[in-house]
């Protein structure tokens, strides 16, 4: 892969998760609230530390490249989820939006579990020293 090519992955790893980082962090610190809209959603809300983690922790992952492809379709995979379970009421105009929003989310993320993370990623640094 050329330089240009992990260059752009490296770019696209740093602005994808910056959404779940923020998200994450929010949710640690509204923890209560958080759970009680999950609660209200018809979500368990034992499920907000998992959550906590793939968010935040995932979106670490995925920034410095740390097992980035077992990451990104998780991430996917959970995106779709959230825009199927907090999303489809589409007569709250916002809703539509939010709905795209994960679709794309996720499409980014499934192209990078195919492309991989490119050449300046802790992925590769493991890889290059095993």
């Amino acid at each position: 892969m050329n330089k240009v090519n992990n260059t752009v992955l490296l770019i696209a790893r740093i602005l994808m998760p910056i959404l779940f980082i923020v998200a994450g962090w929010g949710k640690i610190n509204g923890y209560t609230a958080t759970a009680g809209y999950m609660t209200s959603m018809g979500v368990p809300s034992f499920f907000l530390p998992l959550t906590i983690l793939l968010e935040f922790g995932g979106g670490l992952a995925i920034l410095f490249g740390f097992l980035t492809r077992t990451t990104a379709i998780i991430t996917a995979v959970f995106t779709i989820l959230t825009a199927l379970i907090f999303h489809t009421d589409f007569a709250v105009a916002i809703n539509q939006m939010m709905f795209m929003k994960n679709l794309s989310i996720a499409g980014g993320f499934l192209a990078l579990f195919v492309a991989g993370p490119g050449a300046f990623s802790i992925d590769r640094l493991i890889k290059k020293n095993w």
